[in-house]
């Protein structure tokens, strides 16, 4: 049939003698960049944030850029243009409508704009020579294909590297999975241990808080075997939890941990023998971030026999260690006058003597909270960044103890009892910060970002008022909200998605070696080495060794994208992540001649 006489030309009402073939080589190379903004720095696992950035965004702006080509360069016809135009709106706008919800936003812009368009480029491109109206809307069709992937799928948050968690629709949750068999297994894993018992292990806790009791991600028990080959790790158990990024507080045999479980989240105490449920404590409340996926972000703080949880949207809850009872709480939020971040609260409360203190971010001198441990009295308030993933720490620094908050706007250091600025350290970061400072002798302090690299500065005291000076500043480590620990003058963490060795005295880089994605470090001084757990679920022991990457041994702990920190009592290593918990028994170099046995048994 000619186009002439194309009837699909003449209900389009588009005149076939204004067709002309479409110039698609600037389509072309906009799809070519698409391709390699999207995938090379996945195959090239590049650490870089610009690059993620690149990624996530580019195929975008080059999406952007086709539908300019379409309009501007291509040499369709008018109506054609007009006509492509709207039905690309048409078209992304039902497929928005119709995408799960936990699409919206990351998914709609990473995946669903960039392959509808990118579809409608190719077959444009297909049909170029095609002097029919026909051409426009055999492109639309397929651009329609691309748009509908998206309704097909949802996600559970994005991994590290900027891919989204994909699972096809219709397939249940690991979250929901968890909540369909829990009642019945329930009735046969409840666990209460001897009240007494229970009673000094929340008393001397061995891992009270988030990063451990020193706040520094270090395990000072016994040197561990590090050759996991002939000496594997031993599954002890393994058991389904919900989705959030708690780390664990451990008391004896107690762990306690943060999850969500549907439209509530939830405390819960585990038996760490068996990984049976102790108690639960829930309160009305879900959050969930399309990058982060659901669930708290906090770790529990055990202090003084009483165990203290903040909630991702705000509600910080003194508990009953023995029972899950609350004894108070309050919203940080609306003392704060503030909503959420775009990733929820998520410091973890420090306490100091009868103050409990979390950071909130409201304006004024409502960005760090520090309440009555016993009544739940806000004490005072400080200001502070807007926004941070930091949890508040307790540093001691030329001889005086100082809470340490690194926000957004840099580093405040506040009085421990009136909350009173002492020192305001500006380094403004226009993302988040998302990991803890650390200290380097009695005066010097490390702080980093995730751009903006890692600086130390000294710290001095002039007429009783503290004073800040730069030592150095290196974009070699640049962690995101992967961990770092320091080791005999030398820190071990990530730049980006690498494993990397800096000299914290210079800040001069070591080595650069070892591809565990945003996972998180360990310290084990007393092995001489560090526990990685990278973010696909393995636990690999890395050798603390300044002169080179060197990687002892390794095993698959967890399945699916782990964030969650890692904790070690005695020779178990407790482990975690949004869809699963497991607890291993280390081989250890220690033996049981020696009179001594593991904090566990």
């Amino acid at each position: 049939m000619s186009s002439e006489s194309s009837p699909l030309a003449e209900n389009s009402k588009i005149n076939p003698q204004a067709l002309k073939p479409l110039r698609v080589w600037p389509a072309l190379t906009l799809l070519v960049g698409m391709l390699l903004a999207r995938f090379i720095p996945v195959l090239a696992e590049a650490e870089s944030n610009t690059m993620t950035i690149l990624q996530i965004l580019g195929p975008v702006g080059l999406g952007i850029l086709i539908i300019l080509w379409w309009l501007a360069f291509s040499r369709a016809s008018k109506k054609e243009r007009w006509l492509g135009l709207l039905g690309l709106i048409i078209l992304a706008c039902i497929s928005i409508r119709l995408s799960h919800p936990t699409i919206l936003g990351p998914g709609n812009i990473i995946v669903t704009f960039p392959l509808g368009v990118g579809c409608f480029a190719i077959g444009a491109a297909i049909l170029a020579r095609k002097l029919s109206a026909s051409r426009t809307w055999l492109a639309l069709l397929l651009a329609m294909t691309g748009f509908g992937f998206s309704v097909f799928m949802k996600s559970d948050g994005m991994w590290g590297n900027g891919e989204l968690d994909w699972s096809w629709r219709w397939e249940p949750s690991a979250e929901q999975t968890m909540l369909a068999g829990r009642d019945a297994a329930q009735k046969n894993s409840l666990e209460k241990p001897e009240a007494k018992l229970a009673e000094s292990w929340i008393k001397n806790p061995e891992w009270p808080r988030f990063r451990g009791a020193s706040g520094n991600s270090r395990f000072e028990g016994p040197a561990l075997e590090t050759d996991w080959k002939n000496n594997p790790p031993q599954e002890v158990w393994r058991r389904k939890v919900g989705p959030g990024w708690s780390s664990f507080a451990v008391a004896g045999k107690l762990l306690f941990t943060q999850e969500q479980h549907g439209e509530h989240e939830a405390v819960v105490c585990y038996a760490a023998d068996t990984g049976n449920e102790v108690w639960i404590h829930k309160i009305q409340s879900r959050f969930d971030d399309p990058l982060g996926g659901p669930g708290p972000r906090a770790t529990p703080t055990l202090s003084g026999g009483k165990l203290f949880v903040l909630g991702a949207n705000g509600q910080l809850e003194r508990l009953d260690p023995m029972t899950g009872v609350s004894i108070w709480g309050n919203d940080i939020g609306k003392l704060a006058e503030r909503k959420p971040p775009s990733w929820g609260y998520t410091s973890s409360p420090l306490v100091i003597g009868s103050t409990v203190v979390v950071h909130a971010g409201g304006d004024g001198e409502k960005g760090t909270l520090a309440f009555d441990v016993e009544s739940g009295e806000l004490d005072w308030s400080a200001s502070g960044g807007d926004h941070t993933y930091s949890s508040p720490e307790l540093f001691r620094i030329l001889g005086k103890d100082y809470i340490a908050m690194l926000t957004n706007q840099g580093l405040r250091l506040l009085d421990t009892k009136t909350g009173v600025p002492q020192l305001d350290y500006e380094w403004v970061c226009g993302e988040y910060r998302s990991l803890q400072p650390q200290t380097l002798d009695a005066d010097k302090l490390l702080l980093p970002t995730q751009d903006l690299g890692t600086r130390l500065i000294k710290l001095t005291r002039v007429e009783q008022e503290l004073q800040a000076e730069e030592l150095w500043t290196s974009k070699r480590l640049k962690p995101d909200f992967n961990d770092f620990v320091i080791h005999n003058n030398h820190a071990y963490g990530f730049d980006g998605r690498i494993f990397v060795c800096i000299d914290v005295k210079t800040g001069e880089l070591n080595w650069k070696g070892g591809r565990y994605g945003k996972g998180q470090v360990l310290l084990l001084p007393n092995s001489e080495a560090v526990l990685v757990l990278s973010e696909k679920g393995e636990a690999v022991l890395v050798k603390t060794n300044p002169e080179k990457h060197q990687e002892l041994t390794r095993f698959h702990a967890l399945q699916g994208r782990t964030w969650n920190h890692p904790v070690i009592v005695g020779n178990r290593l407790f482990v975690r992540n949004s869809k699963e918990a497991a607890c291993f028994e280390l081989p250890s170099l220690q033996t049981k001649s020696d009179g001594q046995t593991s904090a566990m048994e």
